[in-house]
């Protein structure tokens, strides 16, 4: 479980968090809501570690261990995945390489005396993954990203889940900037992805996406503070009344 106790935060001089409490279960999926700029997306950076947030006071426990005191790669070797609003294109990199160093980084993370897998036979152990979320092989040659379409990003990233089956998923704003058969896509990949095994934790300022994925608890931010925890009925509430009627 991640727990989050009384979480203060700076950036550039600015409060941008205060005395935030919250958790997280692994088998529980979550939806934090309110408008832009309400600290929706600076909390799951101080989770995964951006260097760009200063944590005044608080903690952040994950399964009884200070996160706080880990690097981004140690929280991503405890298990927590953050997909990016804006996912990076990166040159010089293949995503067949990029892919095969995360896979052997976690499979060493379970299993300390495993060998790194080798470049041939990662490709032909990823080819299921490929064929089960609809990703053509080429995909593997080309750059990190680099000219994809916001669809294509968002089925790189539901792939990495696949590879390293984080506990926890924190998926910020992955429904911005899809059309309508893309967002569908992303939806059905992520019913895959959903199990008892994992929480899945959705940022969004649109509800969309909650027509299609079961939460179990429902988070307001406001002005950088926690205002409301409730069941999926209030996503529901506000779906209909937008912030109107809180």
């Amino acid at each position: 479980m991640i727990q989050i106790q009384n979480l203060r935060a700076w950036a550039w001089d600015k409060k941008i968090l205060k005395w935030v409490s919250l958790d997280f279960q692994p088998g529980k999926n979550y939806c934090i809501l309110w408008k832009n700029g309400s600290g929706k997306s600076t909390l799951s950076a101080v989770v995964s570690g951006s260097p760009k947030y200063e944590v005044e006071s608080g903690s952040i426990s994950i399964d009884d261990k200070n996160l706080l005191d880990m690097s981004p790669e140690e929280r991503s070797a405890a298990w927590v995945f953050l997909s990016f609003q804006n996912v990076p294109e990166i040159t010089g990199i293949k995503l067949s390489e990029y892919l095969r160093t995360i896979y052997n980084i976690h499979l060493k993370n379970k299993k300390p005396d495993t060998k790194d897998i080798s470049p041939f036979i990662f490709r032909r152990f990823i080819k299921k993954h490929l064929d089960e979320l609809h990703i053509s092989e080429d995909f593997l040659d080309r750059d990190l990203n680099v000219g994809f379409s916001w669809g294509e990003k968002r089925k790189i990233e539901m792939l990495q889940i696949k590879l390293i089956e984080p506990k926890y998923i924190i998926l910020d704003e992955i429904d911005s900037g899809l059309d309508l058969d893309a967002f569908k896509q992303v939806v059905e990949l992520l019913k895959l992805i959903d199990s008892e095994e994992n929480s899945i934790i959705i940022i969004t300022h649109y509800f969309k996406i909650l027509e299609h994925i079961d939460v179990d608890t429902v988070y307001l931010m406001e002005s950088w503070e926690l205002k409301k925890q409730w069941g999926k009925e209030l996503a529901k509430q506000i779906s209909e009344n937008w912030f109107t009627k809180l």
